[in-house]
């Protein structure tokens, strides 16, 4: 199959439609979430009414195919949509992607035909979710996973804890990962996905953890004590399967957080323009010194280099391609460029760079966790690595 037949396959929206609908988000972004984000992170949430008017305008439901009540967006309108929306505070984008990227992906290419009836049209009307994997011993590492699920007649038990969980606090879902047997298996077959309702008896959520940054997103443990799921809350009904869902929902998840800090980087350029711009010294403005323009040139060059990265991958994706290793190579390169492009605007702002008051700050410590959820930036070189060794050896 060539890539523009697998185009055809996963057309996505109408893209005269969905150029209407970026336009319509880009005027909503500027207008509605920037002037928001002072309430935003006075509160540590968001407004209830911008979480409402957010569900009316389906982004909840971008990834989520038509026939469930979502848009049936391909993987580069889900990252031109991040990448609008993460112009503004990462609380705003944080809110959505789990559904949109993580639990879609997962529920679309694992679930059964009742299990994506039951929860698409859910998520898409706004219900959220959260993604179960992390826990307080383990993270990428599957082997050190504790969290167990036992048969038990007809169903299942589960226990253990999860960590840093986005969006548990608000969670209607989780997509947990467990251990269906104490033995670990080849291709991480001893772990599987269960679909938990968060009201189910003996799941609690955790006290929000407070952060360096990102204000209005909140994460929590998810704890689970004895908790009895039916059969049916295996995903797709088959064990040992769980793992690779997960790692096929983190593609999207991984260029999620792409699109996010390529926006966040520009974001953050153009507030060091207009800064730079303002902001005299020796009595011209700091923009006419060299050494400002070289740090501002190099972040140009850096955000210009994540966009073309971003605009490949999404591409090869639509075409079928496992992007896997790309996605992942993205993933680090935009989540690092954007933590030297922030730290260059504090630079450029200089004594107002360090104050609460100035955007800059703020900037600085949102990007941080960039290169750190959805795969440490050094998780995920070793996973490019093996990935091309493998690649190597096959072709020896």
């Amino acid at each position: 199959m060539t890539r523009s037949e697998a185009a055809q396959m996963n057309p996505g929206m109408d893209p005269e439609v969905f150029e209407q609908f970026i336009e319509q988000l880009e005027r909503y972004v500027r207008e509605r979430l920037i002037p928001a984000e002072r309430e935003v992170i006075e509160a540590d949430e968001i407004p209830p009414a911008i979480v409402q008017e957010m569900g009316e305008m389906g982004l909840f439901g971008l990834t989520m195919p038509e026939e469930y009540g979502g848009a049936g967006m391909n993987i580069t309108q889900y990252a031109r949509t991040i990448h609008a929306l993460s112009y503004a505070a990462p609380a705003f984008r944080s809110l959505i992607s789990i559904n949109i990227g993580m639990v879609c992906s997962a529920l679309k290419n694992g679930g059964t035909d009742a299990q994506k009836a039951e929860w698409l049209p859910r998520l898409a009307a706004g219900e959220i979710a959260c993604f179960g994997l992390t826990e307080p011993g383990s993270g990428s590492d599957s082997a050190g996973m504790q969290t167990t699920a036992v048969k038990s007649g007809n169903g299942w038990v589960l226990n253990g804890t999860k960590r840093y969980i986005t969006n548990s606090p608000h969670a209607r879902l989780a997509l947990i990962m467990a251990r269906t047997t104490k033995e670990n298996l080849p291709k991480n077959a001893h772990v599987s996905a269960f679909l938990v309702p968060t009201d189910t008896p003996g799941v609690a959520i955790g006290k929000s953890d407070r952060k360096m940054g990102q204000s209005g997103a909140h994460i929590a443990d998810v704890i689970m004590e004895d908790v009895r799921l039916p059969a049916d809350a295996l995903l797709g009904l088959e064990e040992g399967k769980g793992f690779g869902f997960a790692m096929q929902s983190l593609d999207n998840g991984r260029i999620s957080v792409g699109a996010m800090a390529t926006a966040m980087a520009r974001r953050a350029l153009d507030s060091a323009i207009r800064y730079a711009n303002e902001r005299k010294a020796f009595g011209e403005p700091i923009a006419n010194f060299q050494l400002i323009q070289q740090m501002l040139a190099e972040s140009e060059i850096e955000i210009y280099a994540a966009e073309a990265m971003m605009k490949d991958v999404t591409a090869r994706a639509d075409a079928g391609e496992n992007v896997l290793r790309k996605a992942a190579a993205f993933k680090v390169f935009a989540s690092e460029m954007c933590g030297r492009v922030v730290d260059r605007v504090v630079q450029v702002y200089g004594g107002a760079g360090y104050l609460a008051e100035y955007d800059a700050e703020r900037f600085f410590r949102d990007a941080r966790v960039l290169r750190i959820y959805e795969g440490t930036t050094q998780i995920l070189q070793l996973q490019i690595a093996k990935h091309m060794l493998r690649e190597w050896a096959a072709q020896a």
